[in-house]
């Protein structure tokens, strides 16, 4: 069973609302504005818990927080033939693998 506070929330400062705005990653159509950091957290709490016993009455599936997914450290990217060409020379230069190369890259 998929817990309301096991998902992924951050609140941020609205300059157009002039409010603080509350979401929730994994259901980005949901958010709540508030005068107050904590009260923009809570409202989009009640909002997500609300959708999701809403998604269980009508036992349509809920979606898996982020932070109980698995991550396999794998995923595919396509890029131009010459970008993977400059790359791989990159890489053979500092006597890395690509991917050893890609990765410090993405972590940069």
């Amino acid at each position: 069973m998929k817990k309301a506070d096991h998902y992924t929330y951050r609140v941020s400062w609205s300059p157009e609302d002039g409010e603080y705005v509350g979401t929730c990653a994994e259901f980005p159509s949901l958010s709540w504005l508030a005068k107050t950091s904590s009260a923009a957290l809570a409202g989009i709490g009640r909002v997500v818990a609300d959708v999701v016993a809403d998604l269980r009455a009508s036992g349509e599936p809920v979606p898996v927080p982020l932070s109980e997914k698995k991550y396999s450290g794998e995923f595919r990217v396509r890029i131009p033939p010459q970008l993977h060409r400059t790359l791989a020379l990159e890489a053979a230069e500092q006597g890395v693998s690509l991917n050893r190369l890609a990765s410090a890259k993405l972590a940069a």
